[in-house]
């Protein structure tokens, strides 16, 4: 989705807590959103780290991050959570992966992202690990 699709636009009441969504196999990406919408967030879709830089820069607010980390595209999910760190300090970030050393990889050059979810993961896990985020941030 690019900034122009704002999922803001005037006339939509905002729900919940903003959840980005950053992943770019389609189906996982679409499951999980329909699952964090079911459950009250607000959630916006980016295919790759540099579309999810460029709905920061566009304005749209983000309370939690939930990014893959092995992306295409110059920008993995490592370098979108420092990118965020900068950019969005407010934001919390989740960041996950179906390859063990990316997780590794991870929580060594990471240690501000607040959590780590392996792929496969459990879609309601991942929004209790969200809301946990976001009461800690309260």
């Amino acid at each position: 989705m690019s900034p122009a699709e704002n999922p803001f636009a005037e006339g939509q009441p905002a729900m919940g807590p903003t959840v980005l969504i950053v992943e770019d196999e389609v189906l996982s990406r679409l499951a999980m959103a329909d699952y964090l919408r079911a459950c009250g967030f607000n959630v916006v879709e980016a295919a790759s780290g540099a579309e999810a830089q460029q709905l920061v820069l566009a304005g749209v607010k983000v309370d939690v991050v939930f990014s893959d980390i092995t992306m295409p595209g110059g920008i993995d999910g490592i370098d979108l959570a420092l990118w965020l760190m900068v950019n969005c300090e407010s934001a919390k970030v989740i960041l996950t992966s179906g390859l063990p050393d990316a997780l590794t990889k991870a929580r060594k050059v990471c240690s501000q992202v607040l959590a780590f979810v392996p792929k496969p993961y459990d879609y309601g896990v991942v929004a209790a690990q969200i809301r946990e985020l976001l009461q800690a941030q309260a």
